[in-house]
């Protein structure tokens, strides 16, 4: 009986590996875009880092199955680790575009999103890092997490405002509209995140 009662700090652990390996992601989507020299190579790296963020989601869920107790509700463990494994998801399919569509370099609006990210991913693994802690000060994180969303969506707006002002190219429009959207994204699986640990908080109160 008492094998299958799991010390609290096995989930927390697994969360922040989750967490870390996010930003190392957001970290090279950032220097993908700041130092747009091997394209194929940054891109290789990430989809390395999203299958080990793979391998955690699923010793995450592996633990949730074996496990008689759990620290937090069950279905919070399970909806944060597929949260967090959707924000390098995204990551990773942004990196991918820019390979898939041989973009020449990146613009502005791409590297300021990507900023964004990281900004986000360091926010959401701030917040994670404190729930075997102190619960109250987690909400902080979420409410920066939540204006970076609204940042990236209004520089996701004027991005594509302009790509349709100034873009004859329809293929080219095509691309850098997916590619915005696409960062975008990641930003809100971000908030996703965000919003569960804000229930947990409530939850927990």
């Amino acid at each position: 009986m008492f094998g299958l009662i799991p010390k609290e700090e096995k989930f927390f652990a697994l969360f922040k590996d989750m967490t870390t390996n996010i930003i190392e992601g957001a970290k090279l989507l950032k220097d993908l875009m700041d130092n747009y020299d091997d394209p194929q190579g940054t891109q290789k790296r990430i989809k390395d880092i999203e299958h080990k963020g793979d391998q955690i989601t699923h010793d995450i869920i592996q633990k949730l199955n074996k496990s008689f107790v759990t620290p937090l509700d069950r279905e919070d463990i399970y909806a944060l680790s597929a949260a967090l494994d959707d924000i390098l998801d995204l990551i990773d399919a942004s990196a991918q575009r820019f390979v898939m569509y041989n973009v020449e370099k990146p613009t502005q609006e791409a590297k300021e999103l990507a900023f964004i990210i990281l900004k986000s991913c360091e926010s959401v693994a701030k917040g994670v890092a404190l729930l075997g802690g102190k619960f109250e000060h987690i909400a902080e994180y979420c409410v920066e997490v939540n204006a970076l969303e609204n940042e990236a969506d209004r520089v996701c707006r004027e991005a594509i405002s302009r790509l349709f002002d100034e873009e004859k190219d329809p293929i080219q429009l095509i691309k850098w509209k997916e590619i915005y959207e696409t960062l975008e994204r990641a930003t809100d699986k971000c908030e996703d995140a965000a919003n569960i640990l804000e229930s947990v908080v409530v939850k927990n109160a």
